[in-house]
């Protein structure tokens, strides 16, 4: 069975415009719909090939039921692509009514309107607690106490996205979780590193350095969701692929700072020396961080939860994916950077 028309739900986000150009360069491809709150951006990173010709878009807010099912209808999708997410950093109630609420939304109009598969993006972060993660597979408990509200809301989304799996009503489901996401269109991670330098903070290491960590780029993660929509339609993969959950990274764990002074040393930031401040000391300078931010009512520049990251060991087993779906990554965490730079620097010519 073809895949002749996907709609992209937060397809307007920075992952869903990687997904609108992997979706863009199948030969032959779908037709690509997004559906967002808020449209595609009046200008594109100049690493995208599409044009807001190649699309047709869907305005719309993901808790509506009509605003779901009037995308649905419009676009006579064969597949839902759903990475619409709030970023970190937002209040509970927005993870709830986006992720839970919003989810739930989308599975039952999809559900009654009678479209064939819904492709989730999920998030390696709903295993994590603060707990160290080595080579984690698909098997590795999600644990019973989420490390932030964020994961929390993720993992109740996806266990309700796998539930809703079923042959038998020809609904088919699957989640992907993707590791510490960066590229084009990117507004936390690296422009964050980039902003760590202008304030000449860069010389500073919260942790000893030795925990591997999980990067993914954008495009790689769109790469999977791609397989996934394909193949999740196809009579003689589906049963290996509905109903699952696949881990996606670039496969190529680094030591935490090793992706930060990559960023730094394009940037001709190089630091002589760097000073360590160790974990236990890092997690009482964060409780003090937060305490005194509350009383001057800023934002903490440290919090526990920063900290805990940042020292973690956290990197995962991707064979299943590469076997099943058959996917790699196809740009490397040094060429994503070098694109992530480039756009970020696009601005300023």
């Amino acid at each position: 069975m073809s895949l002749d028309s996907v709609l992209l739900i937060g397809g307007a986000g920075f992952l869903g415009l990687h997904l609108i150009q992997q979706f863009h360069d199948v030969s032959p491809g779908p037709k690509i719909h997004v559906f967002d709150l808020r449209p595609l951006p009046e200008v594109l990173p100049k690493c995208f090939t599409f044009t807001a010709d190649d699309v047709v878009f869907h305005q719309g807010d993901i808790t509506s039921p009509a605003d779901v099912l009037r995308a649905i209808e419009a676009s006579k999708c064969d597949v839902i692509v759903h990475s619409a997410s709030p970023v970190h950093g937002q209040r509970q109630e927005i993870y709830e009514k986006v992720n839970v609420e919003g989810t739930r939304n989308v599975l039952q109009v999809a559900q009654k309107a009678g479209v064939k598969a819904l492709v989730y993006t999920s998030s390696a972060g709903v295993i994590f607690n603060g707990q160290n993660i080595e080579n984690a597979d698909e098997n590795w408990p999600i644990p019973e106490v989420p490390m932030d509200g964020y994961n929390k809301t993720k993992a109740e989304a996806e266990e309700m996205v796998l539930k809703a799996n079923s042959f038998k009503d020809g609904f088919l489901t699957v989640a992907l979780r993707p590791a510490g996401i960066f590229g084009p269109g990117d507004r936390q991670l690296v422009p964050g590193l980039r902003q760590v330098a202008a304030m000449g903070q860069s010389k500073f290491q919260i942790g000893d350095n030795n925990n591997l960590f999980d990067w993914t780029y954008a495009g790689n993660v769109a790469d999977a969701h791609v397989l996934a929509a394909q193949q999740i339609l196809d009579p003689a993969k589906q049963h290996k692929i509905g109903g699952e959950v696949f881990f996606v990274t670039n496969d190529a764990p680094t030591y935490f700072w090793t992706l930060a002074r990559a960023v730094w040393k394009q940037d001709g930031h190089i630091e002589k020396f760097n000073i360590v401040l160790q974990r236990p000391a890092a997690i009482a300078a964060s409780y003090l961080s937060v305490f005194f931010s509350k009383l001057l009512k800023k934002e903490p520049g440290l919090t526990p939860f920063r900290v805990k990251v940042v020292c973690a060991v956290r990197y995962h087993n991707i064979t299943k994916a590469k076997t099943v779906l058959g996917y790699y990554p196809r740009v490397s965490i040094e060429e994503g950077i070098t694109k992530t730079l480039e756009w970020m620097d696009e601005g300023k010519k």
